[in-house]
């Protein structure tokens, strides 16, 4: 069987790109970005989301030529805060801390009553032979002013879902699957993909 790595050392963004996948029912064996040796330090520079998730592939492909690649890149933009943290949105408080993060919007974002925000997932599966797929998804929600939920990863308990009235924070992972960013982005390229893998 062939393999799919996934070019993330994220254990929670790792869980819901396995879960997902495995609702799609590709015939590739996932593997974890751990699993490898000598991998090499991905440096995330890029302007986009896309840019980001293609040095992670491209990279990853340098230790793997003969295996398929999937890396997303994601993140939250702020209306009111003019699109930030954007690509920065893991270490928008200097380093990987989600308290951290979390406690910065909620600083810069003060008593402001625009709350509009948006997460953004771009997925890129690069082949053996050097084709790239890319797909993307987004959900638009509200900041909230407090945390709400114990569920999920990084901005999760401020990001409020108006079709659930929670946070994905408050949403099991099931429902958080089916409507967030990357759930969306997974979403379309599973449909895509069996003529893909097809040609690729």
């Amino acid at each position: 069987m062939k393999r799919l790595i996934i070019a993330s050392n994220n254990e929670h963004k790792m869980q819901e790109l396995e879960s997902i996948l495995r609702d799609i029912n590709v015939d590739l064996k996932v593997v974890p970005l751990r699993e490898l040796d000598n991998v090499p330090e991905i440096i995330e520079d890029g302007q986009t989301f896309e840019e980001n998730a293609t040095k992670k592939v491209t990279t990853i492909a340098k230790i793997a030529p003969n295996d398929y690649i999937l890396a997303d890149d994601s993140g939250l933009t702020i209306d009111a805060l003019n699109g930030e943290p954007g690509v920065y949105s893991a270490r928008y408080a200097g380093d990987h801390d989600d308290d951290a993060n979390i406690e910065k919007v909620f600083s810069k974002m003060g008593d402001t009553t625009n709350r509009a925000a948006h997460f953004h997932s771009v997925i890129v599966l690069l082949s053996p032979n050097r084709q790239r797929l890319v797909t993307s998804g987004t959900i638009d929600g509200v900041i909230t002013t407090q945390r709400h939920g114990d569920n999920g990863f990084g901005y999760d308990p401020i990001f409020w879902v108006p079709q659930f009235n929670r946070t994905f924070a408050e949403l099991t992972a099931s429902e958080k699957n089916a409507v967030s960013h990357r759930g969306l982005a997974l979403q379309s390229l599973g449909k895509q993909l069996p003529q893909w893998l097809a040609e690729n």
